[in-house]
């Protein structure tokens, strides 16, 4: 008996440093490979990798970042019509980033989330918001930051996209009306359909 354990624990001292081994060459080297390039992930999915691209800063101030680019040849114009998008829209200068618009709380019929439909440059949506939705494609999600001023809710209040009920419009308006916070708003936008 005196044998059998003292050959078990002399083969579990030789073992040991062999099954280690083989768990460092299983595991040693993972979280550490490179990630695919952007080209590869775009030509495998049709997306762009949101977290390595940057920000681009259109002259008027408004910022958008594509998280996938969408398909076809057809862009969203300044002048493109039903541009029909799934999105939300978020205060950033919360922690929380309280969200004062989505496009799945519209749903009054209980068939599914309503899209917000606008026609660009006919003065129905924010101009900062359509200027950040020029060059989307067809399915394309993309992230739209627009600064306040001209651009957006502090000169055009009215104007899409609205919230849609009463404590949304609150929220909103505690940032807007009150001049000493900062009012940028940032949209995350699914381009469904345009004309």
């Amino acid at each position: 008996m005196e044998d059998i354990m003292t050959t078990t624990a002399a083969m579990s001292i030789l073992l040991a440093p062999m099954a280690a081994q083989a768990k460092d060459e299983k595991f040693g080297n993972m979280g550490s490979q490179t990630p695919l390039p952007i080209e590869s992930k775009v030509s495998s999915g049709g997306g762009v990798d949101g977290l390595s691209t940057q920000f681009a800063t259109l002259p008027n101030g408004v910022k958008f970042k594509d998280f996938k680019i969408g398909t076809g040849d057809e862009t969203v114009r300044a002048d493109s019509r039903n541009v029909s998008l799934q999105m939300s829209g978020r205060l950033i200068n919360t922690n929380a980033g309280i969200t004062f618009y989505n496009t799945k709380n519209n749903n009054p019929d209980g068939f599914g989330a309503i899209p917000l439909i606008v026609d660009l440059n006919k003065g129905e949506a924010l101009p900062g918001f359509e200027a950040g939705l020029v060059g989307m494609k067809k399915g394309g999600i993309r992230r739209i930051v627009v600064p306040p001023g001209d651009l957006s809710y502090n000169k055009y209040p009215t104007l899409e996209p609205k919230p849609i009920n009463s404590v949304d419009q609150r929220a909103l308006d505690s940032v807007v009306k009150n001049t000493s916070r900062d009012s940028t708003v940032m949209f995350d936008v699914k381009l469904e359909r345009f004309k």
